[in-house]
């Protein structure tokens, strides 16, 4: 089994870069499929209890109360395995062993409606354990095959994975459930699960992990790109030693999962409120409260396709552009704070989805150029633990304490903060504190791009 998942490089096969470069996108895509699926899948299995809840509260299986702690234990156990279970990723074929997680994911069909609260929690909370290190996996296999002028574009077509499963994730679940268990609340778990299994196996034999395992060079060296000072410093490097120096020691890494924090903030605080605040503070009806969520989801899917693109033409200055997407928000959460028509709420969402995931999406891609490729997983599995840890949770319980209004709000340095106006308040603040701490990793992330240029030019005129 270990051997299964090691990374295999057999020796250099006889090919020039040439030829390695024409067939690389052959290569790559079977790869990119492979990890654009498992993502797309792990969301067919996450945000399928959004919609049997209604129908488990319904038949007396849970509670409304209970239901919450099932989704705390699921962010618990998804934030802290982002770095855990991605230190452990990193080194191995991220690709295979992110493909077996999903078929341990089967077991979510043993939700039936004799279940407990106890059994639920207890499988929804691993659900959270096997998923975590999914994104960071995917991250650092589309990383070890792409160049820096390439990166952006593909992790940014990859983010799509998450929107187009998690809009699907109730129509499927509920289709199955009704065509093929007679109604039964189980079928929403049940059938998915099936389909996230074929998806496993299927991925744990199609692709390959890095260029390396095919015989080839590395990407950078197929694309003509220097070497990264992290990949040639962790050469000779233990696994302990990469980890030590390169993420719990570097600086760049602590500042865009701390940012990232701030990012979420303003995130989980429009996505997840915006059908209560369009009900509560608009007045709108239901089905306009419903639409919130599907124009945030369609502006999130452009920001997703558009941004890694603009990052790459800007030849990988992922902060930079992140921080002009922050820019941007300062004047359309002000759009959305304003609106009080259909029309006005539904066009603020869209242009704010897409603004949201600019600076999601590159942190991410960021922090991946500041360490070697032995700790692709687990830098970005850190930023992830942050944002679901403190960002998730604040934008949840806080922003929702604060919204309240039958709480009495939160006292903040002598000022009561309280009711939906107040919510804005704090991502505002969000918002100028993540672009505080982003300028410094955009300066870092300069001098960075300027050497690399300098390596390039000195090795064109040798």
């Amino acid at each position: 089994m270990k051997n299964f998942f090691a990374l295999h490089h057999p020796n250099r096969i006889n090919i020039s870069v040439t030829d390695e470069r024409k067939a690389w996108f052959g290569q790559f895509i079977k790869t990119f499929g492979v990890v654009f699926f498992i993502y797309l899948g792990m969301y067919l299995v996450r945000n399928n209890i959004k919609a049997a809840t209604p129908l488990l509260v319904e038949n007396g299986v849970i509670t409304t109360t209970q239901m919450g702690i099932i989704g705390l234990a699921f962010s618990i156990t998804y934030g802290i395995g982002k770095t855990l279970m991605s230190a452990f990723v990193d080194g191995q074929n991220a690709k295979r062993m992110v493909s077996a997680f999903l078929s341990l994911l089967f077991g979510i069909a043993l939700l039936t409606n004799n279940a407990t609260t106890g059994i639920l929690l207890a499988l929804w909370g691993l659900n959270g354990l096997f998923q975590s290190p999914g994104g960071p996996a995917s991250y650092s296999t589309i990383s070890r095959w792409t160049p820096q002028t390439k990166r952006g574009r593909w992790l940014g077509f990859w983010n799509t994975s998450h929107n187009i499963g998690g809009g699907i994730a109730g129509i499927l679940a509920l289709w199955g459930a009704n065509h093929l268990f007679c109604g039964n609340v189980a079928g929403m778990f049940i059938f998915p699960a099936v389909i996230v299994f074929i998806i496993g196996i299927a991925g744990l034999f199609i692709g390959h992990d890095e260029p390396e395992e095919l015989g080839w060079d590395p990407a950078p060296i197929i694309f003509n790109e220097p070497q990264s000072v992290e990949d040639r410093q962790a050469a000779t490097m233990s696994k302990g030693e990469i980890l030590k120096q390169f993420v719990l020691k570097n600086p760049w890494v602590w500042l865009l999962a701390v940012a990232n924090v701030f990012v979420y903030i303003v995130r989980i605080g429009i996505d997840n409120w915006a059908p209560l605040y369009s009900v509560q503070a608009l007045h709108m009806n239901n089905g306009a409260a419903v639409a919130t969520i599907f124009y945030f989801e369609m502006g999130a899917l452009v920001g997703s396709l558009s941004w890694g693109w603009i990052s790459d033409l800007l030849k990988g200055r992922r902060i930079m552009v992140a921080l002009i997407s922050i820019f941007l928000q300062f004047f359309v959460l002000h759009m959305y704070t304003v609106a009080h028509t259909e029309t006005a709420l539904f066009i603020a969402l869209f242009i704010m989805g897409w603004l949201v995931f600019g600076p999601q999406l590159l942190i991410g891609v960021s922090v991946v150029g500041f360490v070697p490729k032995q700790a692709l997983s687990v830098s970005n599995g850190l930023t992830g633990t942050f944002a679901y840890l403190f960002g998730d949770s604040l934008a949840k319980v806080g922003l929702g304490y604060i919204a309240d209004p039958t709480a009495k709000g939160l006292h903040v340095f002598g000022t009561v903060l309280h009711g939906w106006q107040s919510t804005f308040i704090v991502m505002y603040a969000a918002l100028v504190i993540a672009a505080i701490l982003l300028i410094f990793v955009a300066i870092a992330e300069e001098h960075k791009i300027r050497h690399a240029a300098k390596e390039v030019q000195l090795a064109s005129n040798k």
